[in-house]
């Protein structure tokens, strides 16, 4: 075990100030991006949770939402030349409104919700991958409506209860988990109910296009082959790299990217400032034992060297720590309903970010070392 180590092992408690100060730092960041990115996973659930490895879009569009003025209908008897293609078809998502019946001492509900109409018949592309049989049964019965079990208390409804929507009465014959919304609540309808309540596109310009091919493994490449043969007219993803370009440009196009450098910028700050002035603080602490080495012959150099990797182990404990404390967060959002991410493409950053903190402490804490004179020692 090496000197450092050591050092940090037996006298945590002079470091715990500074790897706090890093996770705090860590989780500041991490915490605004998981809920960010998780109100973004919650925008790109029906993509993730598709049975279609294969997304048609508009030539410029990067999500199922943003398809600017759709596309021609014509385009999915196109697709269908394909010879690895099983099934096509268009993804209706629209946008309506709700107000729940309220009963005796229930507040009355009226907001928008966001509207997925979907194919009641198991293995059909439109239908979410993770539906069981008793929601597909319940989404076939005319006038019902399937919502995520928390959107429940936002539109102001229990399984059983009737509702109105666009101006018609539905029924919520069940609920689904993984769709949470922190903004218009996701509901699910077939296509008969959809056309009941006046709410069905069978017009010529359509939105995303859903595909399901022979074989999942050989998505990226019809993806690729369907690009070919569009000549530009349309643009084909796979699921995969549909949702994270999704998220990436809600990430990119919106305020959030403002208030996540903010957090950052601020969280670097004090990452910094306090892990800086702990270690500076414990290394004077420590100054007679780097005086005793010197008097032993260690050279200056390698006792820098020491600060550096003592400094190099904090910011490893403040990452586990980090990890900690996002893990609780993540399940306590759970609990709660509030959906949140922590994708690679965040973590990664986050977590070099903290070490690089750390590291640049204990390089600014170096000074100190010139006051371990060996001389000191006879005083």
């Amino acid at each position: 075990m090496s000197l450092a180590l050591s050092t940090l092992l037996y006298e945590w408690r002079r470091y715990l100030a500074a790897v706090i100060a890093l996770a705090v730092a860590g989780l500041l960041v991490l915490s605004l991006t998981g809920m960010f990115m998780g109100m973004i996973k919650s925008f790109t659930a029906v993509v993730d949770h598709s049975p279609a490895e294969v997304m048609v879009l508009p030539p410029q569009s990067v999500n199922v939402f943003d398809t600017g003025g759709g596309q021609p209908r014509r385009l999915i008897p196109e697709i269908y030349q394909h010879s690895a293609v099983l099934e096509a078809r268009a993804l209706n998502i629209g946008g309506t409104s709700w107000s729940n019946f309220p009963k005796e001492g229930q507040p009355a509900k009226d907001t928008g919700v966001e509207l997925f109409i979907v194919d009641p018949v198991n293995g059909a592309v439109t239908l979410p991958a993770d539906f069981s049989d008793a929601v597909v049964s319940a989404l076939q019965e005319p006038l019902a409506v399937v919502v995520d079990h928390s959107s429940l208390g936002s539109l102001g409804v229990k399984v059983g209860d009737k509702a109105k929507m666009n101006g018609f009465t539905v029924w919520v014959r069940a609920t689904v988990t993984g769709y949470p919304s922190m903004f218009q609540s996701v509901v699910f309808l077939s296509p008969q109910t959809a056309k009941l309540i006046r709410q069905f596109n069978d017009g010529p310009q359509i939105g995303a296009i859903v595909v399901k091919i022979r074989k999942s493994s050989s998505a990226a490449q019809v993806a690729s082959e369907l690009n070919a043969m569009a000549k530009g007219r349309y643009k084909a993803w796979t699921r995969t790299d549909l949702a994270d370009a999704s998220q990436r440009s809600m990430l990119k196009e919106s305020v959030i990217a403002i208030i996540l450098g903010f957090a950052v910028v601020i969280g670097t700050f004090i990452g910094v400032v306090i892990t800086w002035q702990t270690l500076q603080g414990a290394i004077m602490a420590n100054l007679k034992e780097f005086a005793s080495l010197r008097a032993l012959g260690v050279s200056m150099r390698s006792l820098r060297l020491i600060v550096m990797e003592l400094s190099l182990w904090v910011g490893l404990a403040g990452l586990a720590l980090t990890a900690l404390l996002a893990g609780a967060v993540w399940v306590l959002s759970k609990t709660f309903g509030v959906p949140m991410d922590f994708p690679l493409f965040i973590d990664i950053p986050v977590a070099i970010t903290l070490l690089i903190i750390a590291v640049l402490s204990g390089a600014l804490s170096l000074r100190i070392l010139k006051k371990s004179q060996p001389a000191d020692l006879l005083r």
